[in-house]
């Protein structure tokens, strides 16, 4: 008992169940509860036994012992998964040696500075190596303790098997599902079974372990690369699915019918769907996740998955609202369990969405299992197909992608390791059309209307849209200051005014070239300043004038859009800002002419 209390997290023990326990060790003359059976007991004093069982394996058995008894305890090494016990069994292999094997290969991964962060790799290996020996038990029984008879073809054999289940679903010949059917054997389970088991063997013939076992090289070098796993990313949300679930009504629904106990359900789904976090990431946010900086809510989170820890990102001021609430209701629970107040030291490990089970202390938050299950009986009570809550993650950075935010704009929101990873959820990002269509293009100082957008304003057909979006993608060429649009030119012919940009109606001005031309506008205002006298200034300011109106129409029209701040921010422009959306984004002349000169007014100094 005081070593349960002695835990990070220790379970409840109602005094009445530990002592029916000992009632039962006393009636039972038992010497240790490590030989006590009480399959035939209430849940409650299984669970005390059984924890206790857990911790008293690691004192009577040494690693030897396990090894022998088949099975590889996981405090030996000081080792912890989530969701796993410490005695991690192996005795699913058939055959010794090779359970043998698996043990030292696990040991080896267990003691590695790299060991691995989930369970997945131990699951891999085991399942890889129960194929493989399940395999061998009925094809090759007389290599069950002579591990040397084995030849290249008992591997091809294997791997032939193995594709032969998965091509059609056949069930596995020696992994089973928690109710005792066998597993189905999917494209999945082979890649990793062929790949794990390839793995343990390789790494048998680099250790020594082959050559002391008696196994062929080339039993060995005959098991094949599994190949990559299919795993296609999931989509965003249909807009019908996204309204559904979004609905006030169903989300009253979800609260009502699976959240009984007000564990906060709803305020999970809603901190996932305004933030785009991985759903773990939310399910096990702390207490104290909200702050107010320089007066806008932050939440704070950890991103395991890629080692950001304490990571900050803006946030709605609904949904702090809402965390608000559940932080209350979180501190309510904890006085009427402690009856106190959480110290300033228990705040920080308090969990959020505390699970309501063996969780004493609060720390424990509820499991990603438990949601998703709850989370996948409302979408089919609402019919509306296969849904999942990661979905909410691609759509978030779909919106984000056509809204304008750039590739790497949304790696850093999402918490991706690389734009890769971010263009996956982003796959479906609305066409690039619709980016071309919204770029900002304006005439250039000598056309009739300076400062006239360029692109038209009322809905396009598809056929139009195909033909202005090739247009304006890639019929126009780069000039100083500017773009020409003279199609001759374009083309590749010589241009007829011998680059006179400057004063032709054929040359445009993108946003990516206000910065060039406020340094023209500051020069000849320089220029104006030092001129001998006043009538050679009002020349100046006279020949500049459709120049300044060409800048000021592209500075409004810029923040309209809400690209001002990011026009400004440009150096002079290279060719990598060509694919930059300032560049990418025009406004139709006869609006930018309309606008009035005090709907703009310049950015202040702090900007």
């Amino acid at each position: 008992m005081r070593t349960h209390i002695q835990q990070k997290d220790p379970s409840d023990w109602v005094i009445t169940r530990v002592q029916r326990v000992v009632n039962i060790c006393r009636s039972r003359r038992s010497d240790s509860l490590a030989d006590v059976d009480v399959e035939a007991e209430q849940r409650a004093v299984q669970s005390i036994v059984r924890q206790t069982q857990a911790k008293l394996t690691a004192v009577y058995y040494t690693k030897q012992e396990t090894k022998e008894a088949g099975f590889i305890e996981l405090s030996h090494f000081g080792r912890h998964f989530d969701r796993l016990t410490s005695r991690y069994d192996l005795t699913g292999v058939p055959q010794q040696w090779l359970r043998d094997l698996l043990w030292e290969y696990l040991a080896s991964r267990l003691r590695s500075p790299k060991c691995p962060r989930t369970r997945t790799t131990l699951d891999y290996a085991r399942r890889a190596c129960t194929e493989l020996g399940s395999f061998l038990a009925l094809d090759a029984p007389e290599t069950k303790s002579a591990p040397s008879l084995l030849t290249e073809l008992h591997a091809e054999q294997f791997v032939a098997d193995l594709r032969h289940r998965a091509h059609h679903g056949l069930p596995s010949l020696g992994v089973f599902q928690h109710d005792g059917k066998p597993s189905k054997v999917t494209a999945g389970t082979l890649s990793r079974a062929l790949t794990h088991s390839r793995n343990v063997l390789y790494w048998a013939l680099e250790s020594g372990h082959a050559s002391r076992l008696g196994l062929s090289r080339e039993f060995i070098t005959s098991m094949p690369y599994g190949g990559a796993v299919p795993s296609p990313s999931r989509n965003p949300f249909t807009d019908d699915v996204a309204r559904a679930l979004s609905d006030e009504g169903n989300l009253q629904m979800f609260e009502r019918e699976h959240d009984d106990s007000d564990l906060g359900l709803r305020d999970i789904w809603e901190g996932i769907v305004y933030t785009g976090r991985r759903c773990s990431e939310i399910i096990k946010l702390r207490l104290d996740c909200t702050a107010r900086i320089r007066d806008l809510p932050m939440l704070w989170h950890d991103q395991t998955k890629v080692g950001n820890i304490n990571e900050g990102v803006r946030i709605p001021e609904r949904l702090e609202e809402v965390l608000l609430r559940r932080h209350d209701k979180t501190l309510v629970l904890f006085e009427h369990r402690h009856g106190r107040l959480p110290t300033a030291e228990e705040r920080t490990r308090l969990a959020l969405f505390p699970s309501p089970k063996k969780n004493p202390s609060g720390r424990r938050s509820l499991t990603y299992s438990f949601f998703a299950a709850e989370f996948r009986a409302w979408v089919d009570e609402l019919d509306l197909g296969k849904a999942v809550t990661h979905q909410a993650r691609h759509t978030l950075a779909t919106k984000l992608l056509a809204h304008g935010a750039t590739m790497a704009q949304i790696r850093r929101f999402l918490g991706q390791i690389s734009e890769r990873m971010a263009e996956r959820y982003a796959k479906v990002a609305i066409s690039e059309l619709e980016t071309v269509l919204q770029a900002v293009w304006v005439g250039g100082p000598a056309s009739s209307k300076p400062g006239e957008l360029l692109s038209q304003e009322e809905p396009l057909g598809q056929q139009e849209a195909v033909a202005l979006a090739l247009d304006l993608a890639h019929r126009s060429t780069p000039a100083e200051g500017g773009l020409c649009t003279y199609q001759p030119v374009v083309n590749g012919s010589a241009c007829p005014w011998n680059l006179d940009c400057h004063n032709c109606d054929k040359f445009v001005l993108s946003g990516a070239d206000l910065v060039y031309w406020r340094h023209k506008q500051e020069q000849w205002s320089l220029l104006a300043e030092r001129a001998p006298n006043d009538a050679t200034a009002d020349y100046l300011h006279q020949v500049f004038e459709p120049t300044a109106r060409a800048i000021a129409g592209l500075e409004r029209a810029l923040s309209a859009m809400g690209l001002l701040e990011d026009a400004l921010a440009l150096d002079i422009r290279r060719p990598q800002d060509y694919f930059h959306r300032v560049w990418r984004t025009v406004f139709r002349a006869d609006d930018l002419a309309a606008l009035p000169s005090a709907s703009f007014a310049p950015p202040s100094e702090e900007l």
